[in-house]
């Protein structure tokens, strides 16, 4: 099914509802922008531990860009038990939800809201848990776009390092080295006072160690790339995934890793130059054109305008999301690149696209 681009320049207010939804792991605190329709996908959102959805989203969410998908696709955040802004503490002896236990909260708040299928756009041990519940549960999920996923559990190293860093940092410390670069750290004091001010006065501290918690003790994904001739069954994200990292992010090196273990005809790396830790708040426009176009390789937003994001910008004709893409690209900022009609029938092959002027 295709959605045409409607023709109106007026503000589209969608219908806002804010609602506890029951899961057999506990309440969570569910946003849905827009009503469902049938047949017809719902992006829902999960963010990263010390984020909630609005300091995790709402930069992203609240851009002119983001206008043309909020008037076709309705949105549901999902803010893990106890995240919300003002979320009272939880009770003494409350068991926190594993990361594997999230992902299957996901199902009843599709079920809740009568959800056909979903959309995820999951940042860190958000995306995460979006990929397990695309894992276990394929035939909800169209797409997914992870930023910052790591796949893999936390080893012996980082364990070690994650216990003296609780003894020696507070929790807001933590959570900043988690979202955050050593080059933003260091350059951007105002970003940082930012988030952490967000941390230390929206949410529960006690909550946001338990989320904290249950993310460092996460097990492995264990995905495995498919190979032709080999294990062809191998277990993987079935639905064609975009991967979003940037260049100064402490998630670099897990998000390459989770595209090494992907399908590649179905997996997207964009890598952007440039940028921080968490690039839907660092670069929103550019975050949002890459979703359009993911979008459109869904099938969905056939006539979508592109935003013409200035120089700095890349052009991201060359991510669609296709199902017959038989490569992974990764994408780097800073120069134009685009797709002839003969690239798209190149050979099947892993590749790092250098821009040219």
């Amino acid at each position: 099914m295709v959605l045409e681009e409607m023709e109106c320049d007026s503000v589209y207010e969608p219908h806002i509802t804010e609602e506890h939804v029951e899961s057999y792991y506990g309440k969570v605190h569910c946003i849905m922008m827009g009503t469902p329709k049938a047949n017809h996908p719902v992006i829902l959102t999960f963010h990263d531990v010390g984020l909630n959805y609005k300091s995790c989203f709402e930069t992203l969410f609240k851009h002119e860009d983001m206008r043309e998908i909020i008037r076709h696709f309705p949105i549901c955040h999902v803010e893990a038990p106890g995240q919300q802004e003002g979320a009272k503490t939880l009770h003494t002896g409350h068991t926190y939800p594993t990361m594997d236990q999230l992902s299957e909260v996901i199902p009843a708040v599709i079920k809740h809201f009568g959800l056909p299928r979903v959309i995820g756009v999951g940042v860190g041990a958000g995306a995460y848990i979006l990929a397990k519940f695309a894992l276990n549960h394929p035939d909800m999920v169209d797409g997914l776009v992870l930023i910052n996923i790591n796949p893999s559990a936390e080893g012996l190293i980082d364990s070690v390092t994650s216990k003296i860093t609780e003894w020696t940092h507070t929790l807001p410390d933590t959570l900043i080295s988690h979202l955050f670069g050593k080059v933003e750290i260091l350059n951007n004091h105002d970003l940082i006072a930012t988030y952490r001010h967000l941390i230390t006065t929206t949410m529960d501290e006690y909550n946001v160690s338990e989320f904290l918690h249950s993310y460092n003790h996460r097990h492995p994904l264990e995905v495995e790339r498919p190979i032709p001739g080999g294990n062809i069954n191998a277990r993987t994200l079935k639905c064609s995934t975009l991967l979003v990292v940037g260049d100064n992010s402490p998630a670099v090196e897990a998000v390459v890793d989770c595209n090494s273990k992907l399908d590649p005809t179905k997996t997207t790396l964009l890598k952007m130059a440039d940028c921080g830790g968490l690039p839907q708040a660092d670069q929103p426009a550019k975050v949002i054109e890459a979703i359009k176009y993911f979008i459109q390789g869904l099938g969905y937003l056939s006539s979508a305008s592109m935003t013409r994001l200035g120089s700095r910008t890349t052009s991201f004709s060359s991510i669609d999301g296709s199902r017959s893409r038989a490569h992974t690209n990764e994408l780097q900022r800073g120069r134009t690149y685009s797709h002839s009609a003969e690239d798209k029938h190149r050979p099947s092959h892993t590749s790092t696209m250098e821009h040219t002027s």
